[in-house]
């Protein structure tokens, strides 16, 4: 499954009202630690296929739903279940640790 952009506008109906587990990538374009995540994101969302969704949302165009999630690091990784933030990690990680990360809601 592609990885595709959400934003304020959208973020309830293309993630928290998805049906599975969706991954968020909060980002922005200046930072170099999420350019490091961004391929390794694209390669594991091709592995998962529809079995986790995952979305990008861009801190800098969208502060409304940065600030309500309290995103206050770059990058930060959102699991979101039933509308419900249920794993947090902030940092690039390595693509074995971000898979491992996912285990529960790839398998």
């Amino acid at each position: 499954m592609a990885i595709t952009q959400t934003s304020d506008a959208t973020f309830t109906e293309d993630v928290l009202q998805h049906d599975g587990p969706v991954l968020v990538d909060f980002w922005a374009p200046w930072c170099g630690p999420c350019k490091m995540v961004a391929p390794i994101l694209e390669e594991l969302s091709e592995q998962w296929g529809d079995k986790l969704k995952v979305v990008k949302l861009n801190t800098d165009d969208n502060p409304q739903t940065t600030q309500a999630y309290g995103i206050t690091g770059i990058p930060t990784i959102n699991v979101y279940s039933g509308g419900e933030v249920v794993k947090s990690l902030v940092g690039a990680l390595p693509k074995k640790k971000l898979a491992q990360e996912m285990e529960q809601f790839t398998a």
